[in-house]
């Protein structure tokens, strides 16, 4: 599996430093959708959203909201935001698996991605068709791999999960398009 090496475009730079720059303290924020899918791993689709679906502390999203949500003052100057998800279907364990990015670049603001299976399978539940071609994407690139990925939805996913036999058929859906399972 090739190594995450995350690159930030210059408007994403100037957007994450100035918020680094009003944050009063750390915050560590667990990161998915399509910034993660760009920035680590390499999905040639522009985003102007950082989804993050974990805040820690937890006062720390509040604080994320007001000073970079979508009605921001410095949204509105950068045409970038943050997005707290507080709906998401992920794995139990994908805590375990974040990968810190951008560690040297900020000083309060701790982005860490979520692994890219856990992200896959985030996007499993709702079953869009954009989030089967991010999935493709990720399975030709080499960022996934099906018995991994089954696994998972098996051990973590699945006993979560309402209505399993309908996200069954997703997952078979989903093995077959990006591995031909």
């Amino acid at each position: 599996m090739p190594k995450i090496e995350p690159i930030l475009s210059d408007r994403w730079r100037a957007f994450l430093v100035e918020l680094d720059g009003m944050l009063p303290a750390r915050v560590e924020l667990h990161c998915l959708g399509g910034f993660v899918l760009g920035v680590c791993y390499g999905l040639p689709r522009p985003t102007g959203d950082v989804d993050y679906i974990a805040a820690i502390p937890q006062s720390g999203a509040e604080k994320v909201q007001t000073l970079a949500g979508a009605n921001s003052t410095l949204a509105k100057k950068h045409g970038l935001y943050f997005q707290y998800v507080t709906i998401a279907d992920v794995p139990e364990d994908y805590e375990q698996r974040v990968v810190r990015i951008f560690a040297r670049d900020f000083v309060n603001l701790c982005l860490s991605a979520v692994e890219a299976h856990d992200l896959v399978l985030s996007k499993l539940c709702r079953n869009h068709p954009k989030d089967l071609e991010d999935a493709k994407f990720l399975a030709a690139a080499g960022w996934i791999k099906s018995e991994t990925f089954r696994k998972r939805y098996r051990e973590e996913l699945r006993p979560n999960i309402v209505n399993e036999r309908r996200h069954d058929l997703t997952l078979q859906l989903w093995l077959d398009a990006c591995f031909g399972t």
